[in-house]
């Protein structure tokens, strides 16, 4: 038989170990393991627009029960989302990341991105990052045209989802998402560059005015429309001030502690064909 002694040391080990899984749980240490490498894997997920009519749904548009379905899976599994902000904290020593981190990105600035999106993104206390046309949402901001199907988020949508905590608002351009005169922000064929400096920094620039004035806070990375850039776009792109930058190529990231690392991040399109465990299995092979 069992000592009285050793009964107690059962127990109160049990007793010690139960508080420690019941602590883990209130704190969301079972959540949540902070990484103290010097690299963090960062898979980068790009959507676009979430609409519940199917016939309108494509390689660019989903459904809201699709992207919810994604937050449900991402929270069940331990992924924690962050934003910009967050990598630049780390990649400056300021915090570290999350082990299982994972940034969700919102290209043009939707309207639907803030009826549908953003009320996920509170139920599952997840985090997004949003890039709008600012022209655009210049024009519905005067027009004050609302519509879930075609229309684009005001400066006062900005706001309110900066505000919320949940939304980080970044730069895609205030008119150069489009494929008429040149592709993106790219050069003209032929183009000197002293002229395309000037055209890319005042464009960047109004669109950096209009964000802050709306939100408060200044954007710290350049979204490539379409992902068109060259080594000239990416330099002066840095030498604006932005401490990140966002590709359409789909290529998994290292984070480091170099700042180096946030810059030209690949992204993975998010479209009907794949589940989000099958598309971060896709990611997980190629890092």
């Amino acid at each position: 038989m069992k000592s009285n002694k050793t009964v107690k040391i059962i127990v109160l080990t049990a007793l010690f170990l139960s508080a420690v899984i019941i602590i883990s749980v209130m704190t969301g240490a079972t959540k949540e393991t902070t990484a103290d490498t010097d690299s963090v894997k960062l898979p980068v997920i790009m959507y676009h627009s979430l609409l519940k009519d199917e016939k309108l749904q494509n390689d660019y548009t989903i459904s809201p029960t699709l992207f919810e379905n994604d937050l449900k899976y991402l929270t069940e599994n331990g992924y924690t989302t962050v934003v910009v902000n967050d990598l630049t904290d780390y990649a400056y020593g300021k915090k570290s990341l999350p082990e299982k981190c994972i940034m969700l990105t919102f290209d043009d600035g939707y309207y639907n991105n803030y009826y549908y999106a953003l009320p996920l993104l509170e139920k599952y206390n997840c985090k997004a990052v949003i890039s709008p046309i600012a022209s655009v949402s210049e024009k519905f901001t005067e027009t004050k045209d609302i519509s879930v199907t075609y229309g684009h988020i005001t400066f006062d949508d900005m706001k309110e989802m900066s505000d919320s905590g949940y939304v980080e608002i970044q730069n895609h351009s205030y008119d150069m998402h489009s494929l008429k005169s040149r592709k993106g922000v790219l050069p003209k064929a032929g183009e000197s560059d002293e002229a395309y400096k000037s055209i890319l920094t005042e464009d960047v620039a109004k669109a950096q005015g209009l964000i802050e004035n709306a939100t408060g806070k200044k954007p710290t990375c350049f979204v490539y429309p379409f992902g068109a850039k060259n080594d000239l776009t990416e330099k002066l792109i840095k030498e604006m001030g932005f401490s990140c930058t966002l590709t359409c190529t789909e290529k998994p990231n290292i984070i480091t502690k170099n700042p180096d690392s946030l810059y030209e991040l690949g992204r993975y399109r998010r479209d009907r064909s794949e589940s989000m465990q099958n598309l971060l299995i896709r990611i997980e092979t190629q890092t």
